[in-house]
């Protein structure tokens, strides 16, 4: 049981799940809550992340800190991808077990899973075969992190939790151009064209002051506007989306996925997931087959080899529901009241065509989803139009 007052640091408290995770926390009751920006605090930097600890002394930490983006972004910035993402886990996760944090919950993707996956895809898909080449990186990365997870709890005897949501999306989401995630940017594309086709530029310019594309906003003319759209495949009435439409694709609220990493923070350790009883009780500190183990505080000094291989101790977080992109299209079109014209550029990559995942091993831990993806769609775009004003 966490106490109340417990110091709890929420790296990444102003992302799309980073912030649900925040206030989720302050809902139930948590009083010490804390986070830093990238302002106050650069994860990038070693020296800092330790100070940070060392003042700090957090109890508990939910690492939802990434470098993220969508397909274009994780085409075009592979070494930051791989890059940051090691560097941010490195310093978090190794300061975490420098300074006896109790219990870590670490976020990860469902892009850890193989290009061509058995679907649904259920946690023992990992590492099984080659990854989607268009996020290599930032799976790498993820992967790094949970088994950087799942090794300290072997040799140390840790409390670090690996969750793997599927597709978020909700409040404080990325709607930038450049490198935000299927749902948002094709909302926002819908939402502009919409917004050109009826000669709405206060609407446009306030849109694009807020979130400005390749330096372009609100300030400059119109035909300026209007040609860095077409970039990004945005015409009054008409938009061009990449692909073909056919990939299929799981998404989930972030509020939701929030809910369920608290859920975990609060209810699941690393010995109720690791499968079988005999596991548990000697990953927990009971003696087996002559094997002893020490307190958390001193970790085991080692693994325990009469235990046989361990992996695959991460948790799938997802609805277990999917549909096509073009169908997302069809919801997003109609929340946004939008007319005009959907057309799929075959010529662009789809990226992984199906990502559904088996949400089984969450379901037994005690944890079902709420929201489905009409309703979702609905709440996002009503946060949209709130965010720039209209």
């Amino acid at each position: 049981m966490i106490q109340k007052d417990a110091k709890i640091y929420v790296a990444g408290h102003r992302g799309l799940v980073g912030s649900a995770i925040y206030n989720n926390l302050k809902s139930k009751g948590y009083t010490n809550v804390i986070g830093r920006t990238h302002a106050e605090l650069d994860l990038l930097d070693g020296q800092a992340v330790r100070q940070f600890f060392d003042e700090e002394k957090p109890e508990y930490v939910v690492l939802a800190a990434a470098f993220v983006g969508g397909i274009m972004a994780n085409s075009l910035y592979r070494a930051d991808f791989i890059y940051k993402n090691l560097q941010i886990q490195q310093n978090v996760i190794g300061e975490s077990f420098r300074h006896g944090v109790k219990k870590l919950l670490f976020l990860g993707s469902t892009c850890i899973y193989p290009k061509n996956a058995p679907q649904p895809m259920s946690e023992t898909a990992l590492l099984t075969s080659e990854l989607e080449y268009t996020n290599e990186p930032y799976a790498i990365a993820k992967i790094a992190g949970l088994k950087m997870c799942e090794s300290f709890n072997l040799q140390y005897g840790t409390n670090y939790i690996a969750v793997m949501p599927t597709n978020l999306y909700g409040p404080n989401d990325n709607f930038h151009l450049e490198n935000s995630h299927v749902m948002p940017a094709m909302m926002r594309k819908i939402f502009l064209s919409k917004l050109l086709a009826e000669q709405k530029w206060e609407a446009i310019r306030k849109d694009m002051d807020l979130r400005p594309v390749e330096g372009v906003n609100g300030k400059n003319t119109n035909e300026q506007i209007a040609s860095k759209l077409e970039k990004y495949g945005i015409f009054a009435n008409k938009v061009v989306l990449w692909g073909t439409g056919k990939p299929l694709r799981e998404f989930l609220w972030s509020e939701e996925m929030a809910d369920a990493s608290v859920y975990v923070l609060e209810h699941v350790d690393f010995c109720d997931i690791v499968g079988t009883k005999q596991y548990s009780k000697a990953l927990c500190g009971v003696a087996i087959d002559g094997a002893s183990d020490r307190d958390n505080t001193e970790g085991r000094g080692g693994a325990i080899p009469q235990l046989g291989e361990i992996r695959n101790c991460h948790i799938n977080v997802g609805t277990g529901k999917e549909l096509t992109i073009a169908e997302l299209a069809q919801l997003i079109v109609k929340s946004v009241g939008f007319e005009g014209e959907i057309i799929f550029d075959a010529s662009k990559p789809d990226g992984t065509m199906r990502k559904l995942i088996d949400v089984s091993k969450l379901h037994s831990l005690g944890w079902h989803h709420k929201i489905e993806i009409e309703e979702g769609v609905e709440k996002l775009y009503k946060w949209y139009l709130q965010s720039i004003g209209l």
